[in-house]
């Protein structure tokens, strides 16, 4: 076997099958790492997406890692905890549509009260449901790379006033502002930020109190950037007017919650769980990427990885 892809669930193992054909012999599961309960690496190149905890006793055994994401900070702590120079790949362009389409569509569903409007249905009543609309309201959105950008568009497209914070400021048709200017002003804002060694927990409890009271939060990047129990601590101040997560700290912790009724005493962990039943809050599972353009993008940029990789030795992104 050539390469074995953990994390690929049916759609994904279709597409990628599809890209690959006879090109190379590959093995396929839906879960993760730690979930296929190998103790040796299944085959001498593996893919990854981030839920996966690949053991350092792998490392010597493997040729290169594929992650099949647009992050690769898992890779970078990886490659510190085993001292080595194993080649790494990543995907950068795949998704930037598709995650920054499922941050508008936090948005507006928060925006709009749409689950609570649902829920009204059966008696026709409309207290309590009064939404907002977007037009002419501040979006502050934080990392403005490919993904963020792509939200920057979404919102000046909506006629939303859009305000930019990030460390390179080369966007010349945005405002850019400091974080604690812009969550003075806005009413939504949008983390797109990459993770790294600096930022976990950037927004913290103390940072999103200087926000305007009633701002809706969305995280559609990586989890670790806001703790959960946080949010649900300003969620439930009323501090925030709603927020909206697909991607979470303990991420691993809390999959392994939810699929197979695992420990829950992790305090980010059951932060989640109230958020779950929380009427101002919306958790999807880390599902922003998932559209059928971007499933196809990420397959066909996979198998370019591993055939990249099996042909040169290298990778076209490189992680390392």
């Amino acid at each position: 076997m050539d390469v074995f892809f953990f994390e690929a669930f049916a759609e994904e193992e279709e597409s990628l099958k599809h890209y690959l054909g006879d090109q190379a012999k590959a093995g396929f599961s839906w879960k993760s790492i730690q979930e296929y309960g190998a103790e040796e690496p299944p085959a001498p190149i593996i893919s990854v997406r981030t839920q996966s905890e690949i053991p350092a006793s792998w490392a010597p055994q493997l040729k290169a890692i594929i992650s099949r994401s647009t992050g690769y900070d898992h890779l970078r702590a990886y490659l510190q905890k085993t001292g080595g120079s194993l080649p790494c790949g990543y995907l950068p362009l795949y998704c930037h549509r598709s995650v920054a389409e499922q941050g508008l569509l936090m948005m507006m569903a928060l925006a709009r009260r749409l689950f609570q409007q649902v829920e009204h249905f059966n008696s026709f009543l409309r207290d309590n449901l009064t939404g907002i609309e977007l037009e002419g309201k501040t979006l502050l959105v934080v990392g403005v790379g490919n993904i963020g950008y792509e939200m920057v568009k979404i919102g000046k497209g909506l006629n939303m006033r859009v305000l930019g914070v990030d460390l390179q400021q080369n966007k010349s048709d945005l405002d850019y502002v400091s974080i604690e200017e812009g969550l003075a002003q806005a009413d939504f804002c949008v983390c797109s930020m990459d993770l790294t060694d600096d930022n976990p927990g950037y927004f913290h409890y103390d940072l999103l109190k200087k926000a305007k009271r009633g701002m809706i939060f969305v995280n559609v990047s990586r989890g670790e950037l806001s703790p959960s129990a946080d949010l649900l601590r300003l969620l439930n101040e009323k501090h925030l007017g709603g927020v909206g997560i697909d991607v979470y700290n303990e991420e691993k912790a809390l999959a392994k919650a939810l699929r197979e009724n695992g420990p829950r005493d992790h305090q980010e962990v059951q932060a989640v769980f109230e958020f779950i039943r929380h009427p101002l809050a919306i958790c999807t599972p880390h599902n922003a990427f998932n559209t059928e353009e971007s499933v196809a993008r990420k397959s066909e940029q996979s198998i370019q990885q591993l055939m990249h990789f099996l042909e040169k030795g290298d990778f076209i992104w490189k992680a390392n």
